[in-house]
């Protein structure tokens, strides 16, 4: 399987990492591991995660309050938000509808 990120959830998987290093020097490459290895768990098994629609699956990532939200789009495991489990529930939502209509 190819893994692809849409714009949005690259952009706070990195700005989390920015996040966790001015928290404590380290701590970033902690969660960007943690993610890593979600990103691993996904790939290995896409169907394996719990579902929260019809096409969506939630992989959560150990240690930290995240989870990887994606959708298995023929060959491709595509994220859709690396989503803080405190923040706006709903925001990836938005993004499937402004990529895909």
């Amino acid at each position: 399987m190819i893994l692809d990120f849409l714009d949005p959830a690259k952009f706070e998987y990195i700005e989390s990492i920015k996040y966790y290093n001015r928290q404590r020097e380290g701590l970033g490459f902690d969660f960007d591991l943690a993610v890593k290895d979600a990103l691993n768990r996904i790939l290995e098994y896409p169907e394996a995660w719990v579902m929260i629609s019809e096409r969506t699956h939630r992989c959560l990532v150990k240690r930290f309050p995240y989870g990887i939200i994606y959708q298995i789009r023929d060959d491709t495991v595509l994220v859709v938000a690396v989503h803080h489990l405190r923040r706006d529930p709903d925001l990836w939502k938005s993004r499937l509808s402004a990529r895909f209509g």
